[in-house]
Parts: structure tokens; C-alpha cells; sequence
């Protein structure tokens, strides 16, 4: 399968495109990028045993000479720290503005190697080589780009989008299984958002995608990345409610992940399983979809391996500290921070009436209906 997407942002359009294979023939599709003949590749250490072979052989054949930054591996990369070292070193190697920097990795290095792009001389242009499911068919696309501060995930960044995303499904081959898995979870958002249809199919063909099936794998990629070039095209900052519908999830998941100290314990995709089905929880506790749909969507995520509540999250804060974690969410506004709910499966909405206090009563129950 071969499925090109285009993000339609006027002057600022690119590709995505979905190719089993296509980083063999990475040097033809990223030498329009290589603007003086030259190439700096941002990864991390996992990856750069995994595929940087791969990518730089194939950059190699079209006689496009490389640089490589190799990174840590893990979260704590998104950091002032390790933003400071990599824009001093990619001015090291004489970076220009015209230049192109390739984040070859998942959402940590995609998302660090974005936002040190937008601010290298004033802006410079990137190219995205996801390499992880959840990177695939969510960071890699849309332009935010951001690392972590001891506020909060996410809290410091900027909105600058890829030149190209080279998306190649082979690569999740050599995924651990539970990176897939977290992976998947951005995948089921999407069914979750505005396409019941789409989670219907995730039902049947969740675990045969998470199996390591090519067809059911690139189906999701392809539906998922669809999905998210339409609503960045209409909503590119988030000025509207349409992104902002992207974030289901999100807010109780980020809550949860700096509860676990943005770790291990619990991956981004993991917290994000959990939070869709608080998110669903706390809908129907408000009367706002039906009880069954909330329990049908933890079932699914349990059912592939995904955690769906406090307890398999391993998450034992009281709902005041974790509502602690959320006031420092990056949409608030005015003190007001807008929850995403749901009417039902696939028909998500923002809430701007949500009260904070409930919403830590309503965490408190459920860590002490699952003790």
C-alpha cells in the first residue's frame, strides 16, 4: 500500500505519506530537503540501533551526506537541558534557515526536534520519520511541537509544521509490544471523536492490527492520519473547538502521567487509554451518554491490553492532587479549563462548564469502587 495525505495549510501544505517500505527509499524522497546536499538526522539510542541503518544507507545511495545527533532514549528528553544541547549542537554543524533537520524517532524526539527547528534561526524546516505507532498516527502530524518543564507536560513550545512525514509501517516490526499497544490508543481516539463506524472496525480489528497484521496496520495509520490532516487544516492553532476535539483524553491522562513522573510507569499512549475512559465515565456519571457506551469503551481498551482505570494505571492519588495536576494543563483559560466529553461513541464535545472539585470527587470513586 502506497496513500499519500495532504495537509492543506495554503502555503504552508505537505505530504504524509504511508509506504510499507519507504525508508529503503528514503534518499529519493528526502532529497528535495537536502537543500546543500546535506542531511543532520535527530534520534535517540534505541533508534539509531533499529533504523538509522536503514535511513542512512538509503540517504547514502543518493549521495546525501549526514550528520547524526543521537539522543537519550524516554521522556525526560523533552527538556530545557537537552533542547539547550541539541540547538548548540546543530549550530555546531552550521545549521541555515533554508536547511532541513530529520527527527527520526517517536512523539519525544518528533516533538523536541520540532520545536528547536522553530526557533534555529528564527525557523528552519524538519522533516518527520516517525517511528512509533502513536507517532505515526498522531505527533508526527499537525505542527506542535514542545518539550516538558516542571509545570507540566507540553507547557513550552510552539506551532510549526513538518515539511514532509515519511510514515513507514515496517519500522513498528521492531516495536516492543507494549509501545504498540500504547500506540494504538491514539488510534481508538480517533473512533472515539467523531467516527463510531471507525471504532466499530477497531473493535474487530484491534488485535489483529496490535498481531502485527500489514493490512489492518496501515488501514489505521492511514484512517487515522486522514482524520487528523482534516481537522488541522481547519483548525491548525486550536482557536476553535475542532482540534481541541484531538485532546480526548488527554486531560486526565497528562494528569496521570505527572502523578507517575513522566515515566515508564506509565507511557503517554497508556495514560491516554485511561483518560478516554475516565472521560467517558465521567460523562455518563453527568447523564451525558449512556452508562453502556462507557463500559464498551474500556472493554475494548482492556481487551487489547490497554489499562482503563486509576487501579491499572497504578495510580493512587487522591482526585485533589491529581485536579492539582490539570491547573497547569496548557488550556486554560481565564481559569477555566475545558474537558473533552461525549454524548455518546463518536460524538465527542468540549465542556467549559466542568467544575474541578466534581471532577476530584469523581476520580476519588472510582480509585475507591476499583479498591
Amino acid at each position: 500500500m502506497s496513500e499519500t495525505v495532504r495537509v492543506a495549510l495554503g502555503a504552508r501544505s505537505y505530504d504524509i505519506l504511508i509506504e510499507a517500505g519507504a525508508l529503503d527509499r528514503a534518499g529519493a524522497l528526502l532529497l528535495p530537503f537536502a537543500k546543500r546536499g546535506r542531511l543532520v538526522i535527530v534520534t535517540d539510542a534505541h533508534v539509531a540501533e533499529t533504523q538509522l541503518p536503514r535511513l542512512a544507507e538509503a540517504l547514502a545511495s543518493e549521495g546525501i551526506v549526514q550528520e547524526t545527533i543521537i539522543l537519550p532514549p524516554g521522556e525526560g528528553t523533552k527538556s530545557w537541558a537537552v533542547l539547550a544541547e541539541l540547538t548548540d549542537r546543530l549550530l555546531a554543524l552550521g545549521i541555515e534557515r533554508s536547511d532541513h533537520v530529520v527527527a527520526l524517532g517517536g512523539g519525544v524526539i518528533g516533538d523536541l526536534v520540532g520545536f528547536a527547528a522553530s526557533i534555529l534561526k528564527r525557523g528552519c524546516g524538519f522533516v518527520q520519520v516517525p517511528t512509533t505507532l502513536l507517532a505515526q498516527v498522531d505527533s508526527s502530524v499537525g505542527g506542535k511541537t514542545a518539550i516538558n518543564s516542571a509545570a507540566g507536560k507540553n507547557l513550552v513550545g510552539a506551532f510549526h509544521q513538518p515539511s514532509f512525514v515519511l510514515i513507514d509501517p515496517t519500522v513498528l516490526d521492531t516495536l516492543p509490544p507494549r509501545e504498540v499497544a500504547a500506540g494504538y490508543a491514539e488510534v481508538v481516539k480517533y473512533g472515539l471523536i467523531d467516527d463510531a463506524d471507525f471504532f466499530a472496525w477497531c473493535e474487530a480489528n484491534g488485535p489483529a492490527l496490535l498481531a502485527g497484521d500489514p493490512a489492518a496496520r496501515d488501514r489505521a495509520i492511514a484512517r487515522s492520519v486522514g482524520a487528523k490532516a482534516r481537522i488541522v487544516a481547519a483548525d491548525e492553532r486550536e482557536t476553535q473547538d475542532l482540534r481541541a476535539l484531538l485532546n480526548l483524553g488527554h486531560t486526565f491522562g497528562h494528569a496521570l502521567e505527572a502523578e507517575t513522573g513522566f515515566s515508564d510507569r506509565l507511557l503517554h499512549g497508556e495514560g491516554v487509554a485511561v483518560g478516554m475512559a475516565l472521560a467517558f465515565a465521567y460523562s455518563a456519571r453527568r447523564g451525558l451518554c449512556p452508562a453502556s457506551d462507557a463500559a464498551q469503551v474500556a472493554a475494548h481498551l482492556r481487551a487489547v491490553g490497554l489499562p482503563a482505570s486509576l487501579e491499572e494505571a497504578g495510580v493512587r492519588a487522591p482526585g485533589e492532587v491529581l485536579v492539582g495536576h490539570m491547573l497547569h494543563d496548557k488550556k486554560m483559560s481565564s481559569g477555566t479549563l475545558p474537558f473533552l466529553l461525549a454524548r455518546g461513541i463518536g460524538q465527542t464535545f468540549v465542556a467549559k462548564d466542568v467544575d474541578l472539585a466534581d471532577v476530584a470527587a469523581f476520580l476519588d470513586e472510582q480509585a475507591h469502587a476499583l479498591a
